[in-house]
């Protein structure tokens, strides 16, 4: 049992966030893809298009599974942005204090130890390889029903809104995860996987609907910062039904998306509600930052993405118009 102690202070200052982020839903994905294929129902869809399909690129993300207990928590190191190559800088610049935290309680198979070392001591070619092998890991498990998985949380999250503004902060903790998650003023008791007492001590907590968390929530916090609210992590598809909804939603989107665009076209639109550079698009794509820049060009002159510069790179977001046409085809 985990059990989250409330201040007044901390009542005022939780929050309902948009996203886990894509690194973390990543990570989440591929413990469901090893450890549910005959328990997690509502997943199942997913699990037989996906199975199978993972290549010897990701092994040095699937090193990281920990046998037991917790995984890597990924928020810490690469943020809780829906984007991953934004994720990708953030692990780039970790400080080697945290990545050596995140590291130490994972028991790593014989023949993975010496990288594990590199990377746990911050070696920049260890955390590019593990970065290629999230990217490899999420362009298989999670892009292609990113646009999907975002809309059913965003959904969940204005049912939360709702209830915060109709009954305050204490009716959204009583009804946000039942039977999982049970209040009990000032303490949240919520179903875990060993018996841990958190006082949050005026940080508050960010509340993540999730998607690929499968059974029970998950808390993550950084140990290095004591100033940070700790993240409860809520799973969101409890059902067959919801699922089925889920998966059928982004197969046909892709289906209808790709007659209307073109498949690769359709993908790059998609890609762009997270935001995204051309060489992003590009390795997204599986396509040469030649070509992603011409379907970059001609959706942006269709008005479905516009493109601005960030530093030295150009950054490719959705346009009012695009998102529009996503969501019609949702």
């Amino acid at each position: 049992m985990l059990r989250i102690h409330f201040t007044a202070e901390d009542l005022a200052r939780t929050r309902v966030a948009a996203t886990i982020g894509a690194a973390a839903e990543t990570m989440y994905s591929l413990r469901l893809l090893r450890d549910c294929a005959a328990k997690a129902l509502p997943f199942r869809p997913w699990q037989k298009a996906v199975r199978g399909r993972l290549g010897v690129q990701t092994r040095p993300v699937t090193s990281l599974l920990a046998v037991d207990g917790p995984d890597i928590d990924l928020t810490v190191l690469m943020g809780d942005t829906p984007s991953l190559e934004e994720g990708i800088d953030n692990l780039l610049r970790a400080s080697p204090a945290s990545m050596r935290t995140e590291l130490e309680h994972i028991a790593f198979h014989p023949s993975q130890l010496a990288w594990a070392r590199d990377l746990a001591a911050g070696d920049l070619e260890a955390r590019k390889e593990f970065a290629a092998g999230l990217a490899a890991c999420n362009e298989v498990l999670v892009a292609p029903y990113w646009n999907g998985a975002r809309s059913h949380v965003e959904g969940v999250r204005a049912t939360f809104a709702r209830t915060l503004l109709d009954g305050g902060i204490e009716r959204l903790l009583e009804g946000m995860c039942v039977p999982l998650v049970r209040w009990r003023s000032p303490v949240l008791e919520v179903r875990y996987h060993r018996d841990v007492d958190v006082h949050l001590g005026g940080r508050g907590l960010v509340i993540a609907p999730t998607v690929f968390l499968w059974r029970d929530p998950a808390l993550l916090w950084d140990s290095q910062d004591e100033t940070s609210a700790p993240t409860l992590a809520i799973p969101t598809v409890g059902d067959a039904e919801a699922g089925t909804a889920l998966w059928g939603a982004a197969q046909a989107a892709d289906q209808s998306l790709g007659a209307l665009l073109g498949r690769t076209r359709a993908a790059a639109l998609q890609v762009a509600t997270e935001g995204c550079s051309t060489s992003e698009l590009a390795r997204r794509l599986n396509v040469s930052l030649a070509a992603a820049s011409e379907h970059a060009t001609v959706l942006r002159n269709a008005h479905l993405i516009t493109t601005s510069r960030r530093g030295r790179s150009v950054v490719h977001t959705v346009t009012p118009l695009g998102a529009e046409l996503l969501g019609n085809h949702g």
